[in-house]
């Protein structure tokens, strides 16, 4: 289990690094927390290109696949029988690992390690990223209607969890690929751990991880080339609109305090 662990994530490393190749925007602005910043022509990291396509695609292909190809579902069920034999501890960490790439962003950027947006950008971008995400694994659960491992109901594929944490590992990637590289990749180790425990859990098939991690994948993606657009409505190109959200203490109170300008 710990080699395909580590195979995993060095399958994904491999792969970000070739795809490392988006140009560092440096954007220099007196709100850098929650201010909309202006795009830069420059910067590639919003143009959706198809070598992006390639992971999610061969990911989402596999999880599909089975569904209904005999070989795979074998594999799904000889996967599941091996666990079944360890007997391992039915754990719910992976409730909270799937979050933790992208609480880690926003706590390294708290921690003066800046990614590639600020507060609002980013917030705007992942937020994107888990609507896409529940909009495609939702439908599909119902859709699909595969049966859980431990037979509680036909909503197995794909995993929500490992969408979501994969989701989340690329949005992490993505903020700091270009500053800090293997900082950028650490994420996928917690997603893989999700999807692990997934199946530790006996709540999916190894394909339902593998088809979430692709449609994970896919919605930051999807996320990030469609941020220019949503930003656009939001009114970020109005330069002169400032917010600033600062802590305040006074008389022995603590807050916080928000400050916008027109």
């Amino acid at each position: 289990m710990k080699s395909l662990i580590v195979s995993l994530v060095l399958i994904f490393a491999s792969f970000q690094n070739i795809n490392a190749q988006d140009s560092l925007a440096v954007i220099t602005v007196k709100d850098s927390t929650s201010a909309p910043l202006p795009l830069d022509r420059n910067d590639t990291s919003h143009q959706f290109t198809y070598k992006k396509l390639i992971i999610p695609a061969a990911l989402i292909t596999y999880g599909v696949a089975s569904l209904g190809i005999k070989e795979l579902k074998n594999l799904n069920s000889s996967t599941q029988y091996e666990i079944s034999e360890h007997k391992p501890d039915h754990i719910r960490l992976d409730n909270y690992t799937q979050f933790a790439p992208a609480v880690l962003v926003y706590g390294l950027n708290a921690a003066g390690i800046k990614g590639k947006h600020n507060f609002r950008d980013r917030s705007i971008i992942y937020g994107t990223s888990l609507l896409i995400s529940s909009a495609i694994v939702m439908p599909l659960k119902h859709i699909a209607k595969e049966e859980r491992p431990d037979g509680s109901n036909n909503l197995s594929f794909p995993s929500g969890h490992t969408a979501m944490a994969f989701a989340s590992a690329q949005f992490m990637f993505r903020e700091y690929k270009d500053t800090n590289f293997w900082l950028g990749i650490s994420g996928y180790s917690l997603a893989v751990f999700t999807g692990v425990y997934r199946m530790l859990n006996n709540k999916h098939w190894f394909g339902d991880v593998v088809g979430g991690a692709g449609f994970g994948i896919l919605s930051t993606e999807l996320a990030y080339w469609l941020y220019p657009k949503i930003n656009s409505l939001l009114g970020g190109k109005k330069e002169k609109s400032q917010t600033m959200i600062m802590p305040f203490y006074q008389q022995g109170n603590v807050g916080i305090g928000l400050v916008k300008n027109f």
